[in-house]
C-alpha cells in the first residue's frame, strides 16, 4: 500500500485534473479524500476551495479558505479565492481587503485586478474600477471577460466609441458569448447605430441572452411589435441601480418638476387635506414630502427596495410596500381618498389594469392624479427609443370614462429635459 502522502498526491492531481476537466463533484471528491490522507494541506484546501465556488457554495468554499489563511496568513493564493467568495457572498467590501492583499505583493495578479474591479463596479465606484479593468486587460489581454467589464463601465461614463472598441476585442475572443453580443448592442444602439444594433441583439438572443429584454429593447427601436408594458426585471433593475443619485440627477440635471406640478393643484382643492393618500411608484420620496402635509395618512408602494430604502429615511411615509403597482392594487385591503402616479406610467405601458386597481382603492368622491409624457404620433400608447412609453390625452380620457372617473383638470406642460430638450407631458387630474 502507498504511504499516505503518495496516496494524497496522487487524489490530489486526478482532483485538479477533474477540475480543468470541468468534472467539479469528481474534482471534489478527489481532494477531500487528498485531506483525509494528508490533513491540513494548504494546496489542496484551496483546490477544494475553489471547486466548491464553482459548485455555487461559496460559504463553504470561504470556509476552507479562512482555514489555510488561519494557519498561513500570508498565503496569496488563498487571499486571491477569498475575494472571489466574498464576491459571490455580496460581501464586496470585504473582497476588496482580500484582493489588496495580494496586489500589495504581487501588482501583475490578475484574477485580484479581476475581483477588485467587480467588487467595485457593484459598490458604484465606477471612477475606481475602471483603472482596476484597464489594468487587467493589459495583464491578460486574452481574456474577453476583462473586456466586457471595461466596456460596460466606458458606456457608463459615455465613452462610447471606446465602449465599442473593448466590446470588439471582447467580441473577437468569445464569439459566441451572449452578454458580449447583448452589451455591444446597447453601446451601438447609443451611437444611433440601430441597423447594427438590432442584428447584435438578435445575434445575443439567438445566444441565450434575456430575449424579452432585447424583444422590448428591439421594440423600441421599431424593429418588432411593442409589448404592453416593459419587462418587470427591467424595471426593478434600473431603479435599483438608480437609486443612490436618483434625486440629484433627476432634479438637478434633467430639470425634472412635474412632482411639483402634479402635486400643487391639490392643496388648493382640498384644503382640509385628505385622510389617507397612495403615491405610486413612489421612488425615493420626492412626492411624498409634497404630499405629507396635505395627508393624515401617507402610504407609498414600489418596485425598487433600495429605493424605498431612501424614501424611508424620509420619516414621511406611514407605511411602504416593496411590490408591483398592479398587483398592489388588486390585493391591496387599504382605501384612499387620493392615488398620486407622477412620471411612473412611463414604465407601465397599457393602463387599464391600473385603472381597474385605482377604482377598487379609490373612495367615492377621491381623486387619481398622474403625469405621463404625451404621445405625438396619435398613438394611444407608444413606446419610444428611450424605452418609454407615452400615452395620449384620449386613451386616457376613454379609460376615464370607462371606469366612471370625472376629468377634473389636465395641464400640457413639460415633465424634464432630455438633451436639452424639453420632453411633452400630461398632467390628469381625475375624480371618482
Amino acid at each position: 500500500m502507498q504511504p499516505d502522502f503518495e496516496q494524497a498526491r496522487s487524489l490530489f492531481l486526478d482532483g485538479v485534473a477533474h477540475f480543468e476537466a470541468g468534472r467539479l463533484h469528481e474534482a471534489e471528491g478527489c481532494f477531500q479524500a487528498s485531506l483525509a490522507r494528508l490533513p491540513g494541506r494548504a494546496s489542496t484546501r484551496i483546490n477544494l476551495g475553489a471547486t466548491r465556488l464553482r459548485l455555487g457554495r461559496p460559504a463553504e468554499a470561504l470556509a476552507e479558505l479562512d482555514a489555510v489563511l488561519a494557519a498561513e496568513p500570508q498565503h496569496l493564493d488563498a487571499w486571491g479565492h477569498r475575494a472571489a467568495a466574498l464576491v459571490a457572498l455580496g460581501r464586496d467590501g470585504e473582497a476588496l481587503v482580500s484582493a489588496a492583499h495580494v496586489l500589495e505583493r504581487n501588482p501583475e495578479d490578475g484574477a485580484a485586478w479581476h475581483w477588485r474591479g467587480v467588487a467595485l463596479e457593484r459598490l458604484r465606484r465606477f471612477d475606481e474600477a475602471l483603472p482596476a479593468f484597464e489594468r487587467l486587460v493589459a495583464l491578460q489581454p486574452a481574456r474577453a471577460e476583462g473586456w466586457l467589464h471595461l466596456g460596460q463601465l466606458q458606456q457608463r461614463q459615455g465613452r462610447l466609441p471606446e465602449a465599442l472598441i473593448s466590446l470588439g476585442r471582447a467580441l473577437a475572443l468569445a464569439p459566441a458569448d451572449a452578454a458580449v453580443c447583448s452589451q455591444r448592442g446597447w453601446v451601438l444602439k447609443d451611437l444611433g447605430r440601430i441597423d447594427e444594433a438590432a442584428a447584435a441583439f438578435e445575434r445575443a438572443i439567438a445566444l441565450g441572452a434575456d430575449a424579452e429584454l432585447l424583444r422590448f429593447v428591439l421594440a423600441a427601436m421599431g424593429r418588432a411589435p411593442g409589448p404592453d408594458a416593459p419587462p418587470r426585471g427591467y424595471v426593478r433593475a434600473l431603479f435599483d441601480d438608480y437609486a443612490d443619485g436618483f434625486d440629484e440627477h433627476l432634479v438637478e440635471q434633467l430639470g425634472y418638476q412635474a412632482h411639483r406640478r402634479l402635486v400643487e393643484p391639490l392643496a388648493r382643492w382640498q384644503p382640509a387635506g385628505f385622510a389617507s393618500a397612495l403615491d405610486l411608484g413612489c421612488g425615493t420620496g420626492l412626492c411624498g414630502t409634497l404630499l405629507r402635509p396635505l395627508a393624515r395618512r401617507l402610504q407609498g408602494v414600489d418596485l425598487s427596495q433600495p429605493m424605498l430604502d431612501r424614501a424611508a429615511t424620509l420619516g414621511v411615509y406611514d407605511r411602504l410596500d416593496c411590490a408591483e403597482l398592479v398587483e398592489h392594487l388588486a390585493r391591496s385591503d387599504e382605501r384612499h381618498d387620493l392615488v398620486v402616479a407622477a412620471d411612473v406610467f412611463i414604465y407601465v405601458g397599457e393602463l387599464r389594469p391600473v385603472f381597474e386597481g385605482v377604482m377598487r382603492v379609490l373612495r367615492p368622491g377621491g381623486v387619481f392624479c398622474f403625469s405621463v409624457e404625451q404621445a405625438q404620433d396619435g398613438r394611444p400608447v407608444a413606446l419610444n427609443a428611450q424605452l418609454r412609453y407615452a400615452h395620449s390625452l384620449p386613451y386616457l380620457l376613454e379609460l376615464a370614462q370607462r371606469h366612471g372617473l370625472r376629468l377634473l383638470r389636465h395641464d400640457v406642460e413639460s415633465i424634464r429635459q432630455d438633451r436639452t430638450q424639453a420632453i411633452p407631458g400630461l398632467y390628469v387630474y381625475l375624480g371618482r
